[in-house]
């Protein structure tokens, strides 16, 4: 019945009908409820059950832990501030009442922006938006106001992706890239820091004083210079029963942050998607964790007195706070604007580790470095690629010089 609905209105949108210039969105609608009717013409072809529509449905699959938890753990800490009951049920429809508009405004506000652009351009939607509209919450506060929503998925669209040329041809990330303008052009309000004490459901009373503190990340940033990092978050929860920064919590995602960030073990439930499904890279991913614990390790032999409490955070809880885990599962692992060679991949990874944890430790006034540090490794991912493959021609030459 669908196939012969769409079949009676299709020449309507080819070229000739009356809406041709809407194609896109008519060939979006059909490949989005059927299987496409394309087919391959030549002789010789591979044939491979997973397409790009399959390929990011299955990304969404991975990411649905992250958002879960993410709106189960705003939920939690504000009916924890307000002294409500902290159930299941409770908590998570406080919760979504915070994230769901943010992802509501993400996908359509980047929604039209991606169907402009294949309208005038005259080529299909791109299945590519429906990651990155989701990432991009992901990445966010669950307070943070809608219309910042609308300007950064706006800029990650727009100047992210399309000035480009569209999804495979962008340098950057479109999620980080949006997250990051969003980070830079409204900074105290993507913090993390107030997640506990927004209005609730219209409510302008805010939670008892004293109760809002900083993320983990934050607060082991601001601590005195010579204390340990674990000391620190030891002491905000002595100072305050509500606020209990243990490494297990941290793990679990019982802790303020961004949306998707907070629940390390959510992440490694969306890794083992990506990676027994061929999707992410596991060479990424490890690479990325190799360069943390490596960097980790030799800031730690820096801390002591009069040092930055960061040089002393151990590798176990770089691990679990901040957007480690959410970067590199997600994020470095994208696709496009990542390394794609093998070799490429673990130096990639590394090399985000690394960076990560040098402007995590090193720059105390930025205590959350992933960000940044895959937007940098973004634009030397193609270098990179580009001297492996050298390497690779220059060792066969050699090997067939005789």
């Amino acid at each position: 019945m669908i196939r012969e609905q769409l079949d009676k209105y299709r020449p309507l949108f080819e070229e000739g009908g009356r809406f041709a210039k809407f194609f896109p969105i008519f060939e979006a609608t059909e490949t989005f409820v059927l299987t496409s009717g394309a087919v391959t013409k030549g002789a010789a072809h591979i044939r491979d059950a997973l397409d790009t529509k399959r390929y990011m449905v299955m990304v969404i699959v991975a990411l649905l832990p992250t958002v879960f938890m993410g709106a189960w753990n705003a939920g939690y800490q504000h009916n924890l501030a307000f002294g409500e009951s902290t159930g299941f049920f409770s908590s998570m429809i406080v919760g979504l009442w915070y994230t769901l508009p943010i992802i509501i405004v993400s996908y359509t506000v980047g929604g039209i922006w991606e169907v402009l652009f294949a309208v005038v351009r005259k080529h299909e939607i791109n299945e590519g938006f429906l990651v990155t509209g989701l990432l991009f919450p992901l990445t966010l506060p669950p307070n943070i106001p809608l219309w910042q929503v609308a300007v950064g998925i706006s800029f990650g669209v727009v100047i992210g992706k399309e000035v480009f040329g569209g999804t495979g041809m962008n340098i950057f990330n479109p999620a980080l890239t949006a997250r990051a303008f969003v980070f830079f052009a409204f900074p105290a309000f993507i913090s993390g820091d107030q997640v506990w004490i927004a209005n609730y459901m219209g409510n302008s009373e805010q939670a008892v004083q004293g109760i809002s503190g900083a993320t983990p990340l934050l607060a082991v940033a601001s601590g005195d210079l010579g204390a340990k990092a674990t000391s620190v978050l030891a002491g905000i929860h002595q100072a305050h029963d509500l606020m209990n920064y243990s490494w297990w919590n941290c793990f679990i995602g019982f802790i303020p942050g961004s949306i998707g960030e907070t629940s390390t073990v959510a992440c490694l439930i969306g890794a083992a998607i990506l990676i027994s499904t061929g999707i992410g890279s596991w060479r990424t991913i490890v690479g990325c964790l190799v360069g943390m614990i490596a960097m980790s390790m030799v800031l730690n032999s820096f801390a002591g007195p009069g040092r930055n409490p960061m040089l002393s955070l151990p590798p176990y809880w770089h691990f679990v706070v901040g957007s480690f885990a959410f970067g590199s599962v997600y994020m470095a692992t994208d696709p496009v604007s990542g390394s794609v060679t093998d070799v490429g991949k673990w130096i990639y990874g590394i090399l985000i580790g690394i960076v990560c944890v040098l402007i995590r430790c090193v720059n105390p006034a930025y205590p959350e470095g992933m960000m940044l540090a895959i937007l940098l490794m973004n634009i030397f991912a193609t270098t990179i690629d580009h001297f492996v493959v050298q390497q690779n021609i220059r060792q066969r030459r050699l090997a067939h010089a005789g």
